[in-house]
């Protein structure tokens, strides 16, 4: 049960931390401040924003390229640091960390398409203005669909974080707590919005603070101290 690469499991959750704290910022500013800086409500507007700011347009959709590349590192270094505690559950949150991520990446292809649609290439020459700029509004749409799916793996991966911070020895109890909160706040608001999406933007943003709480405490505490190495150790044995 050695760790990834030879490295400490103090190391590694540092690691994590660092890798988490990318993760938040970067889903932030991909998420939600470029769509508030050049998505409205009119569709010509939008796609005029989008045009003349197309590298801060760029830019959201490469720091959320990078928050997906860190996912698949978080799910190694989760799994490497909490098998000792189950070995099962661990390889499931791997499962839905990975799945979550592979639909919220194939996601993003969907989010050129205005820069597509905009380039001035032969679209321009084959549709209206009004048509143009409708479709290239629609992937905006598309992304809260495509947020909707992903967070109920997301939402279950942190079930099972939960579940194994609260039978650990080595990390406090205490954000397994809030991680299992959070969980079930992605997976209520999720079904929510699949059901009913009027009630569901009647959630935001209270929904969203069990994540500010238990992924940020989360996040915080692995970069500052990690994890009790000794107590890591004697749960190797002693699963």
């Amino acid at each position: 049960m050695n760790p990834v690469a030879g490295a400490s499991p103090r190391r590694l959750a540092r690691i994590a931390g660092l890798l988490y704290l990318i993760n938040i910022v970067g889903g932030a500013f991909a998420i939600t401040v470029v769509p508030a800086m050049l998505v409205t409500s009119d569709p010509a507007a939008t796609a005029h924003n989008i045009a003349t700011h197309e590298l801060l347009y760029r830019s959201g959709l490469a720091a959320h390229v990078v928050v997906t590349v860190t996912n698949v590192g978080l799910a190694i270094i989760f799994y490497d640091l909490l098998k000792v505690v189950n070995r099962r559950i661990a390889q499931l949150d791997v499962f839905f960390i990975l799945v979550g991520t592979a639909i919220e990446a194939a996601g993003l292809v969907n989010q050129f398409i205005p820069l597509v649609l905009l380039s001035g290439g032969p679209y321009d020459k084959a549709l209206p203005a009004a048509p143009l700029q409708a479709l290239a509004y629609l992937p905006g749409d598309l992304s809260g669909i495509d947020y909707t799916v992903h967070t109920v793996f997301f939402g279950f991966d942190l079930l099972c974080m939960g579940y194994l911070l609260l039978r650990s020895r080595f990390l406090p109890t205490t954000i397994g707590v809030l991680l299992a909160i959070d969980g079930f706040a992605y997976l209520i608001y999720s079904f929510a919005d699949i059901l009913a999406p009027g009630f569901a933007a009647e959630l935001v943003p209270w929904i969203q603070l069990p994540a500010l709480l238990g992924e940020g405490s989360l996040c915080l505490w692995l970069l500052v101290a990690g994890v009790n190495t000794e107590r890591w150790k004697q749960q190797t044995v002693n699963p």
